[in-house]
């Protein structure tokens, strides 16, 4: 059975332990580093990255480093965003998977 691994800020470090899940904290500097050290470990099969630390790795990056990897990448919403940036993040996430821009009207 894969495992799942989360990434998340310094100050988050304690959250996800708890649940047992596979936690690694670091800064938005070293994310992408961290991200790709961690898709190399064979039992990861799903990655969760705080998006408040995926803002200095592009979307190309991104979808790259997931092509070259068996699992899945998936964004945390930040606890502390307006509204609109919520919507923002579902429409990224639909688009993502069905590879199509779609409008969602509230």
């Amino acid at each position: 059975m894969k495992k799942i691994a989360v990434i998340t800020p310094i100050y988050s470090e304690f959250g996800f332990k708890l649940a047992g899940v596979s936690h690694h904290v670091t800064r938005e500097e070293e994310a992408e580093s961290t991200i790709r050290s961690i898709i190399r470990e064979p039992d990861v099969g799903l990655l969760v990255v705080d998006e408040r630390l995926l803002k200095g790795v592009t979307e190309e990056k991104l979808k790259e480093i997931e092509k070259s990897w068996h699992g899945v990448i998936v964004a945390l919403p930040s606890p502390k965003r307006p509204e609109v940036e919520i919507e923002d993040f579902a429409v990224r996430l639909i688009r993502r998977a069905i590879g199509y821009h779609v409008r969602i009207r509230l």
